[in-house]
């Protein structure tokens, strides 16, 4: 800065001195010696006090300033916040603090503005390719058709085949996009009750054994507790849940391979784990798997089928159950997913006792 407190107090100094040594040299009777002292003396203290007043109260204030509005502009935003919890008594600190607090939450704002905008412009374009497919092939059918395909009985069979089937995609791609903006917006009501999360599983397990036998995979329950391991959840949603999950690890593993379901009691909550020893998912795509329409393999993803929001709303589920879910994986060896619910004593329901299941 070509302003400092330093000049400012020179300035000032040398005014005042001149000022006193100018009205003191109209007083008769007093000499050049006297108006010299009195000049220097009037100069130093001047600019001393001058200095230490504009250093510390302004100056310095002023730099700190311009210090914060950099360490926003590096994104630094958790140390300076840090460093702003005090406030001050020094009324010109107090308004330093407040500007940068009010700088660093615009500059969050932004940020978070950016990131959902990134957000929306992928999700428009992946929303866009996933309906755009099942559309485009079944306008592609139906012309055909009409253009003489019709008139061939076989040839039609098959091609209304088709276009239902691709219909049949795009209405699974509509009802998980509800599903997932009902969650998000909170117009979906939970219904919390006591089940046995066993039984739950054992639903699943039958709904899913025709497309496991398909691929040779079994479906299994680990230790299974001859009493019932009881949950405080939403039936259908953790019904949605393990059905999704279940699904994946049908779909995306080996034939000849397995999946298996576990629940351990922790305190007061029910650890649930579903694995399979299918092909694994890498480091890199660890972090991204509950995204929207996020496939790790898209070609193969595409063949086996689904909507890309399976995950997604599997993550969104557990949310409104106040637990996370957790993955882990290796590449080649298969793949764990995770989560807590909160147990419960008692049951709404009967309780069976059946041992081991388990389905091929």
């Amino acid at each position: 800065m070509l302003i400092n407190s330093r000049a400012v107090a020179f300035l000032l100094a040398i005014c005042i001195s001149a000022i006193t040594t100018a009205f003191l040299s109209l007083v008769q009777g007093i000499g050049y010696g006297a108006l010299l002292v009195t000049g220097t003396l009037s100069f130093a203290s001047t600019f001393l006090l001058s200095y230490l007043a504009l250093e510390f109260l302004i100056f310095r204030e002023i730099r700190g300033l311009y210090e914060g509005i950099d360490k926003i502009n590096r994104k630094e935003f958790k140390s300076y916040i840090a460093a702003l919890q005090n406030k001050s008594a020094n009324p010109i600190k107090r308004v330093n603090q407040e500007i940068v607090a009010y700088a660093t939450a615009k500059q969050q704002e932004i940020d978070e503005l950016k990131k959902v905008e990134v957000f929306r412009r992928e999700f428009i374009a992946d929303i866009s390719h996933e309906l755009k497919t099942p559309i485009f092939a079944a306008q592609g059918f139906v012309l055909t058709l009409l253009e003489g395909a019709v008139d061939d009985e076989n040839v039609r069979y098959k091609f209304l085949q088709k276009a239902a089937k691709s219909l049949e995609g795009l209405n699974l791609l509509v009802q998980d996009l509800l599903t997932l903006s009902q969650i998000e917006s909170g117009d979906m009501v939970m219904q919390f009750e006591n089940f046995d999360i066993q039984e739950l599983t054992k639903e699943v397990f039958e709904q899913l054994e025709e497309k496991a036998q398909r691929r040779n995979i079994s479906l299994t329950l680990l230790d299974l507790n001859e009493e019932g391991i009881f949950v405080n959840a939403d039936y259908s949603k953790l019904m949605q849940v393990m059905t999704n999950l279940v699904n994946n690890a049908i779909k995306y593993g080996i034939e000849d391979g397995k999946v298996e379901i576990e629940f351990v009691k922790e305190e007061n909550f029910i650890n649930v784990a579903v694995k399979d020893n299918g092909h694994g998912i890498s480091k890199e795509h660890l972090k991204r798997i509950f995204e929207r329409f996020y496939r790790v393999e898209k070609s193969r993803s595409r063949q086996q089928g689904g909507t890309g929001l399976g995950l997604a709303i599997v993550k969104h589920i557990l949310q409104k159950h106040n637990a996370e879910i957790q993955v882990n994986s290796e590449v080649g060896k298969g793949t764990e997913f995770s989560f807590k619910l909160k147990s419960a004593t008692t049951s709404l329901v009967e309780k069976s006792p059946q041992p081991k299941n388990e389905l091929a």
